[in-house]
């Protein structure tokens, strides 16, 4: 039986755990995330699949299982797998993916690598996922593509199906043309993506980006376009925009440009929050901190992340106020990411000197100023952290929204802490409350700790509830709500056209 709802996403929607030598296919263990997200979809259908890649040594294995089904808690639906080998994954995600396209996304065109790019395999891998795709969606389907890494799919989606329902999501920031036409193949990846019936983003400023991008290198035109909400458009962010494209023409095809940011799960969380052995923890964090402020930071070890930036605003901050030695402390988690990588490997080398450097200095043996953290911490013991923190410091140079910030917020119902966000981070044109700050300027951000550490009850109060007040109108619920009104949308069109036929 053919699905009505196809997700393709690089990622499969279950974890694989080996048990007795045998590998057992898991669900998430936390319903946190965007794959449980995703999932939920599935019971707003009959019936749903989902395309993924996975490990395979040898692709044409006959013993290999392309689709199996999966009955779990979000219901029964297929898994078209993908057997690709490691080269295959080396190539198509770590190198074109990453090395590539990550840093024009963010802005960093300095660190933008053509040479490695095997663009034959990137169309080939891409062609893999549009052909899983295709098998599994009926005829009026609609088959939801996710993220950057599968910019091609819509383009080859369209031969293979033209009749199905193309909806595009991006998770990361959009750059504008003079960033994003640096990349060679800006041409092709843009005609696919305006194969599409619906290109999404999470904020004003990623969506306009895309219709200017578009604008630059087709025929493309602007056929719907309207104020920003007042939600999304704070006055003087970096990131607002006073106008918010809807709709594009390209030849004689409509796209939808659809602005909805992705947000937490505000139940979940505040569940978390409910149970004795986090408030236990909270109580023992507390505890331990006894009169010192706790400063904490969570965040991938990357160059968009500002890691670097922030440890040495914190250094900054200790060599000006002396006062605040053996006061504060700064909980810096920094988890490694594509750690064979070496842009990853120089960022996580320069973390770990700066640590080091910062303790050494400033330290004693009863007060280490920074406690680096390069592993995981379990979700729960994490919003703990976040409850019994006096501020949150998030300062990207460049993220497509960054939900650690909306974690911090939903676990302060004592209306507690301060959120320091840096401008450039997509949620900060939502999160009403925070102290923003500039992350490329030293003054922006050392008097935007100081201000934080400084704040008085009754101001910080005051700005915790409208942060939550904010969290809450854009979490996940919403954005669940959205994007499925999106999809009834798309049908809704595709039956007009079919009346007016």
């Amino acid at each position: 039986m053919s699905s009505d709802l196809v997700i393709v996403y690089h990622r499969q929607p279950y974890e694989e755990v080996e048990v007795d030598g045998k590998i057992e296919l898991r669900e998430n263990s936390s319903p946190n995330g965007i794959v449980p997200t995703l999932k939920s979809f599935f019971g707003r259908v009959s019936k749903a699949s989902w395309v993924a890649w996975k490990y395979a040594e040898d692709p044409a294995n006959p013993e290999f299982e392309r689709v199996i089904e999966i009955d779990d808690s979000y219901g029964k639906y297929n898994v078209s797998r993908l057997p690709l080998t490691p080269e295959q994954v080396t190539s198509f995600y770590h190198v074109s993916s990453k090395e590539a396209f990550w840093p024009i996304l963010h802005g960093f065109k300095e660190r933008y690598n053509y040479d490695p790019v095997d663009w034959p395999m990137f169309r080939q891998v891409n062609w893999a996922f549009a052909e899983a795709a295709a098998a599994e969606a009926s005829d009026d389907a609609v088959v939801w593509v996710h993220d950057y890494n599968l910019w091609l799919v819509p383009a080859y989606l369209r031969q293979l199906k033209p009749s199905v329902k193309i909806a595009f999501f991006h998770h990361t920031p959009f750059p504008n043309p003079d960033l994003f036409n640096v990349l060679p193949w800006r041409e092709e990846i843009v005609r696919s993506l305006l194969e599409a019936d619906a290109v999404g983003f999470h904020i004003p400023r990623y969506s306009n980006n895309f219709k200017a991008v578009a604008r630059s290198l087709t025929s493309s035109r602007t056929i719907d376009e309207a104020p920003t909400i007042e939600e999304m458009s704070p006055r003087g962010m970096a990131l607002s925009e006073r106008n918010t494209i809807k709709a594009l023409r390209h030849h004689e095809h409509d796209i939808i440009v659809d602005t909805s940011p992705v947000g937490v799960d505000t139940d979940y969380i505040e569940s978390c929050m409910a149970e004795p052995e986090v408030q236990a923890k909270v109580e023992e964090i507390r505890a331990d901190l006894g009169e010192q402020q706790l400063i904490v930071s969570v965040s991938r070890t990357d160059y968009t992340k500002g890691n670097v930036q922030q440890l040495e605003a914190f250094e900054r901050l200790l060599a000006k106020r002396p006062d605040l030695h053996g006061k504060v402390r700064l909980m810096h988690v920094s988890v490694g990411a594509n750690r064979n990588m070496t842009a990853y490997e120089e960022i996580q080398q320069r973390i770990e000197e700066l640590t080091g450097r910062i303790n050494g200095t400033y330290g004693s043996f009863e007060w280490q100023p920074v406690a680096l953290i390069s592993t995981a911490i379990p979700f729960k013991e994490l919003l703990a952290y976040y409850r019994a923190a006096d501020v949150a410091w998030i300062t990207p140079l460049a993220d497509g929204l960054n939900l650690v910030a909306s974690e911090f917020c939903m676990t302060r119902a004592d209306l507690g802490g301060v959120l320091v966000l840096s401008e450039f981070a997509g949620v900060a044109v939502l999160l009403d409350g925070a102290v923003p700050v500039n992350p490329f300027s030293h003054a922006s951000m050392d008097s935007g700790i100081e201000q934080a550490l400084a704040m008085d009850a009754e101001e910080m109060r005051g700005r915790m509830e409208r942060l939550r007040a904010r969290v809450r109108a854009f979490d996940i619920n919403g954005w669940v709500g959205s994007q499925t009104a999106l999809f009834d949308r798309l049908r809704r069109v595709d039956h007009a056209a079919d009346d007016a036929a």
